[in-house]
């Protein structure tokens, strides 16, 4: 490769968990020509601060002078196991839209090159549908769980789309013709059987590309359905930003699952790079700032309590609420995404408990005392028949 081709390469290769087939990318660029790589995303759940790992790492394909495609996956999100009914996908579909376009904007990337793509629009087609059917006739039961183990939600006597799942993701990689998919390493099993099942069908092999996983602000992978308090809305205000992290575990000298160092790790200093100035600034009252360039500074700086929970939290808090302002701005500033999010995300309807009267029966205490007050008297009985009487004498 020439020094064009390696420093795109390079760039295409950096933050990275891990590399599958690297040399099929090496190969494209050799030849002159522009990977064509694709990231999908189940329109579930509302995206979180977690989306700016892949969207930075899109950011550097795009630098990169990558093609790259952006699948909304709406039949993947209601394949795995109905976590989006389908008279909501379509509004999430575009949510999803707004937000991943805003997150690049807010790094100052240029999406020129950007291509969004709804599954549905070639999913449905009569070449997919049997691919679908071929590809199922060649693999296992046990395969597509197998290959679907981090990805798809696994319960007892799961729904069969849980099984197709994998099987479309597969045959997407052919069907929006890419060279490489770019996933979490949650997905690492997908990918693998990808180089597996799409040789059955005649297919070539693609590269795959894998980000590493963000930490929650409690511990543990981030994920949609984490309790609110232990992931960022992309949407969330400054305060309530600066609340969950001064909130987050952030044990003194311990960095591994560390969700507000990772903010750093995976957010704050990539966003920086992109930026320009590749820097991670912690300030103190009675002391120089601490400026931190690269993980392993930070990491030292951290283990050696140079670094304190107490110091880091405001920084990262001002960093998160910096990086996000610009998408705060375009969503205030746009009525159509204001309307597609209450679409999408429509608020939980709260029916009132009606209090249920209940029947005592006739044997509890007191009982006959009610029925005797609730019976007239033999004289009030009696007045109706003697006024008519009365009338009748008249």
């Amino acid at each position: 490769m020439d020094s064009a081709a390696q420093t795109k390469f390079d760039l295409i290769n950096s933050n990275l968990a891990e590399f599958l087939n690297p040399e099929i990318i090496q190969d494209i660029l050799k030849e002159g020509r522009a990977p064509r790589i694709y990231w999908g995303t189940a329109t579930t759940g509302r995206p979180h601060i977690g989306y700016f790992v892949p969207a930075l790492k899109i950011a550097q394909l795009l630098l990169a002078d990558c093609d790259v495609v952006i699948l909304l996956a709406d039949v993947h999100a209601f394949l795995d196991n109905l976590k989006a009914p389908l008279e909501l996908v379509e509004n999430r579909a575009i949510y999803y839209r707004n937000v991943i376009t805003a997150i690049l904007q807010a790094v100052g990337v240029p999406t020129e090159k950007l291509t969004f793509v709804l599954g549905s629009s070639y999913q449905k087609s009569p070449e997919y549908v049997f691919d679908v059917y071929k590809l199922s006739s060649l693999i296992s039961e046990g395969q597509a769980k197998k290959a679907g183990a981090e990805v798809v939600k696994q319960t007892m006597n799961a729904p069969l789309s849980g099984l197709l799942y994998p099987v479309l993701q597969v045959l997407d990689e052919q069907h929006l013709n890419c060279d490489a998919q770019l996933g979490g390493v949650d997905q690492r099993k997908l990918f693998t059987a990808a180089t597996e099942w799409l040789p059955k069908l005649g297919y070539r092999v693609r590269a795959h590309l894998l980000n590493p996983m963000m930490a929650s602000l409690s511990s543990g992978k981030m994920s949609s359905s984490d309790n609110p308090d232990s992931k960022i809305d992309l949407l969330d205000p400054a305060e309530a930003i600066s609340k969950k992290i001064r909130k987050a575990e952030c044990i003194p000298k311990v960095v591994e699952d560390n969700g507000v160092i990772s903010l750093v790790e995976h957010i704050l200093l990539p966003a920086a790079v992109l930026k320009g100035h590749g820097e991670f600034r912690v300030e103190r009252k009675d002391a120089e700032p601490l400026v931190f360039t690269d993980m392993k500074q930070l990491h030292d700086a951290y283990r050696a309590d140079i670094l304190t929970p107490q110091l880091l939290k405001p920084a990262v808090s001002a960093g998160m609420v910096d990086l996000m302002a610009p998408i705060q701005a375009a969503y205030a500033a746009s009525a159509e995404w204001q309307e597609v999010t209450l679409k999408a995300y429509p608020p939980p309807v709260v029916h009132k408990k009606v209090k249920k009267v209940k029947d005592r029966g006739s044997r509890f205490p007191g009982a006959k005392q009610e029925e005797t007050a609730a019976q007239p008297s033999e004289q009030e009985a009696a007045q109706p028949s003697e006024q008519l009487a009365f009338r009748a004498k008249e």
